[in-house]
């Protein structure tokens, strides 16, 4: 009875190891371009952009809402320039690093500065104090740098801290660094909508 009760633990045994070891092999997968392979079953693959979901939005009253659809407009005409600006900024990087010399830098810098008011000054102009605070947010959004930090940069430390007190004269703050889970999180909805198509 116990040789018996042996061969029946020992196949018992034997056979739950088989099945682990076969669920080891199916368990090993690999993605081949736009296929994933498993064991030897291959599944078409594809990697998908996040998609955000936000609830309805919903107003309590008049003022509210207002007050969100000109946030929505000020955002639709002051985000292609942060967008624009990001775009410059890493063409102007690269060919601003590759440059050993100071004064050719500095003339560099005041060439593309020509440049860009040229071609932006007059509408960058016309932008409100409340979209200028946008603006300031969305490049930080855009670059990943303050407005401060790349007018030091840039220009050096005193044209950033004339900048900065000309900014603070109107209550701005080129210090501003945008903040998607906190103060921003309303700001951060509006362009994944926009960006979608939404609004």
């Amino acid at each position: 009875m116990k040789s018996m009760f042996r061969l029946i633990l020992v196949l018992l045994f034997c056979w739950v190891a088989n099945k682990t070891e076969a669920q080891n092999d199916q368990d090993s997968s690999k993605v081949i371009g736009d296929r994933l392979v498993i064991g030897a079953d291959t599944i078409p693959h594809r990697n998908l952009k996040e998609v955000p979901v936000f609830p309805r939005k919903t107003f309590s009253n008049r003022w509210q809402y207002n007050r969100y659809r000109r946030l929505v407009y000020r955002l639709k005409k002051v985000y292609p320039y942060a967008k624009q600006a990001a775009e410059l900024l890493v063409d102007f990087e690269e060919k601003f690093e590759q440059e050993p010399d100071k004064a050719k830098r500095r003339k560099y810098v005041k060439s593309i500065e020509k440049q860009l008011m040229n071609r932006y000054g007059d509408e960058l102009k016309k932008l409100s104090i409340s979209e200028g605070r946008l603006l300031i947010r969305l490049i930080d959004r855009e670059t990943g740098s303050t407005t401060y930090e790349l007018v030091k940069d840039l220009r050096g430390g005193f044209s950033a801290f004339f900048w900065q007190s000309v900014a603070k004269i109107f209550g701005n703050n080129l210090k501003t660094k945008y903040d998607p889970e906190g103060d921003d999180e309303l700001i951060e909805e509006i362009i994944l909508k926009i960006e979608k198509g939404e609004l």
